[in-house]
């Protein structure tokens, strides 16, 4: 059995002893000395620092070479090189994640094929205007957009209302719990929490008519006013109220995934959450490092995420 050559790919070596344990070949070409591991090459290095889950020590030992050749071998610059788009039906699932307040990346992801779609790196906090780059971008590389699946942020589902939007149940729930808390002592809130709990659990009409029946129950509370100190009056339960006004703000669109099933919508964003979360614990594994080379790693991983489904 031979071995091609790590410097050269010859495959015209032959064994020279060991090191350290580890086959020591001699090519005959280049006449060079290697170990029997991986081939040291840039882009070997790069994938592996980028889709795997060592470090540049452990680089090094997976290698047979110092640290610092492999800091020489790591991509230090970042070249936008957005993943190869083929043309098809997309439901897209979109969402932004961050690392501190000054760096993060948008991403666009379709729910039929797993495939990530786009992404944009930002250093604020996502707008509207990202969301539509990223749809324009597939509408130019025509791709036909079926749905959109987001948190709801401010404003978009009116920016795209030439598309099917589903706002995610889950991040509608995070709302409710964040305006209910989830031990309120107030027993409309915690009828309206438990209403809430069902929206992921239930059908359409069960959930509707759980709320219809909450509100005609407590309407006169929610509705209740009191003079404040600058002698005006004001909602004496704004939580209570402020999340059930949520809801049914909401409600057209928190059932778009059950009233079209033929475009094979989520009702979530969670797919996409997961996705964030993975690529987060693997930034954790490389602490430290510059904006530039995070955002090569992340373009990396990004771009190979294309599951089997």
């Amino acid at each position: 059995m031979t071995k091609n050559c790590f410097y050269c790919g010859s495959h015209r070596t032959i064994k020279k002893g060991k090191e350290k344990d580890y086959q020591r070949w001699f090519c005959k070409d280049c006449k060079r000395y290697f170990i029997g591991r991986r081939r040291l090459t840039k882009e070997n290095v790069n994938s592996t620092y980028s889709l795997g889950n060592l470090t540049v020590c452990d680089l090094a030992r997976e290698f047979g070479v110092s640290t610092r050749t492999i800091h020489r071998y790591l991509s230090s610059e970042y070249k936008e090189n957005l993943p190869n788009l083929v043309s098809s039906n997309v439901v897209v699932l979109m969402d932004a994640t961050y690392w501190g307040r000054r760096f993060g990346v948008v991403i666009m992801k379709d729910h039929i094929s797993g495939r990530v779609l786009w992404y944009k790196f930002i250093d604020k906090k996502e707008t509207i205007a990202d969301y539509r780059e990223g749809i324009s971008y597939l509408e130019l590389h025509g791709y036909n957009v079926l749905g959109i699946v987001s948190d709801g942020l401010k404003g978009l589902r009116q920016e795209f209302h030439q598309y099917r939007f589903q706002h995610s149940q889950v991040h509608q729930l995070m709302t409710i719990r964040a305006k209910l808390t989830l031990h309120h002592k107030l027993q409309a809130s915690q009828d309206l929490l438990g209403i809430a709990k069902m929206l992921c659990h239930t059908d359409k009409d069960s959930f509707i008519g759980a709320l219809t029946a909450w509100h005609e129950k407590w309407k006169d509370f929610i509705n209740e006013r009191a003079k404040g100190v600058d002698g005006k009056t004001h909602y004496v339960h704004k939580n209570t109220r402020s999340a059930y006004l949520s809801l049914k703000r909401n409600m057209p669109c928190l059932w778009t995934f059950y009233d079209f099933p033929e475009l094979q919508m989520p009702n979530t964003n969670n797919e996409l959450e997961a996705l964030n979360s993975t690529l987060k614990a693997k930034l954790n594994i490389h602490k430290g490092i510059s904006k530039e080379r995070r955002k090569v790693i992340i373009q990396d991983f990004l771009k190979a995420h294309s599951p089997c489904r």
